[in-house]
């Protein structure tokens, strides 16, 4: 894939710039969180008010293990006290991934957090989806993140949520994030190299975008760990901005018009007639953490709009966008 890049123009009608930024993050903290600042100052320097680093910026290894348990950081700790101090001082918002302790001495959460200037931690997301698959076991080292509250946060005219790497493959994760008002959603990946991996990457961001109607910004770590492929891509899922291999940045403009537009044209969000509501069928809403750390009841299930006792997730305000604007006082 040849890199598509561009500068972001800035001005009235509520855009805002972004960037995808990818490198190939290694066992060294302060290294990282250096290499994030340069990168960071570099899409600052070309409009970007939103900078989306991959999964586990913040120290990897190649083979999940030892190291990368012991590496493990509270969110209020060092690494992202380092990201507030960019954020502040580059007046941008960063995404980046960290391997987040958890109350399971054995394992860790792959943990995603938005900081933004002045206000610190305005989202954290642990990875619901773990990579047991393609011949890999994350689970051996890596908690799964409970279900619960959709992580968002606000960035000019528009909402961005947060999922991460192999969530992307579960489509009901972006769903959730949508019903939530997200209409930017942010995934920062480390995406394994493999027979079609690079095809299922951008054809999984691609989809998400499209069915949603959403921005995507998806920030790959570049190789031995990642394939890279960093893109940004619009509610229709043209690429807007993107990246081949090597580290750098995909810089692109998010346009609230272009938005109201897709959705315009293709009003699949007004169309719906199932909501995605998280717990096994037949038991929504009752999703609780089992003794290992895997969400028990954890299996998102489809209920056709204004069925019995969830009506209230789902009876909404549909807006003039195809967006949907949940009733005051409807459960969440």
């Amino acid at each position: 894939m040849t890199e598509k890049s561009a500068e972001v123009t800035e001005g009235s009608g509520g855009l805002v710039g972004v960037a995808a930024a990818q490198f190939a993050p290694v066992a060294d903290k302060q290294a990282n969180i250096e290499h994030i600042g340069e990168l960071t100052a570099q899409a600052r320097g070309r409009g970007a008010r939103l900078v989306v680093f991959p999964e586990y910026s913040a120290f990897f290894t190649p083979r999940l293990g030892p190291r990368m348990l012991a590496a493990a950081e509270a969110v209020d700790g060092p690494f992202v006290a380092g990201l507030a101090t960019l954020a502040d001082r580059l007046d941008v918002t960063i995404v980046a991934g960290l391997a987040e302790k958890s109350p399971e001495a054995a394992r860790f959460f792959s943990t995603v957090v938005a900081v933004a200037p002045r206000h610190g931690v305005v989202a954290s997301y642990r990875k619901q989806h773990i990579y047991d698959a393609f011949g890999a076991r994350e689970s051996e080292w890596v908690r799964p993140g409970a279900l619960g509250e959709p992580q968002t946060f606000s960035l000019g005219p528009f909402r961005v949520g947060l999922q991460a790497c192999y969530d992307v493959r579960f489509p009901e994760v972006t769903r959730t994030l949508l019903d939530a008002g997200a209409d930017v959603v942010a995934v920062p990946a480390e995406w394994v190299p493999g027979p079609s991996k690079q095809e299922h990457w951008r054809t999984l961001l691609s989809a998400r975008a499209i069915e949603n109607t959403v921005f995507v910004i998806g920030a790959g770590q570049t190789a031995p760990g990642g394939i890279g492929d960093s893109v940004i891509l619009d509610p229709a899922g043209t690429a807007l901005s993107e990246l081949s291999t090597e580290p750098g940045l995909a810089v692109a403009t998010l346009s609230p018009r272009l938005l109201s537009h897709v959705r315009e044209t293709n009003p699949s969000l007004r169309l719906r007639r199932y909501a995605v509501v998280p717990g096994r069928p037949g038991e929504a809403g009752s999703v609780r953490e089992g003794a290992d750390g895997r969400s028990e009841g954890g299996l998102a299930q489809f209920i056709p709009k204004g069925e019995g006792r969830h009506r209230h997730r789902i009876d909404d305000a549909q807006q003039g966008d195809g967006s949907f604007m949940h009733k005051e006082g409807a459960g969440r």
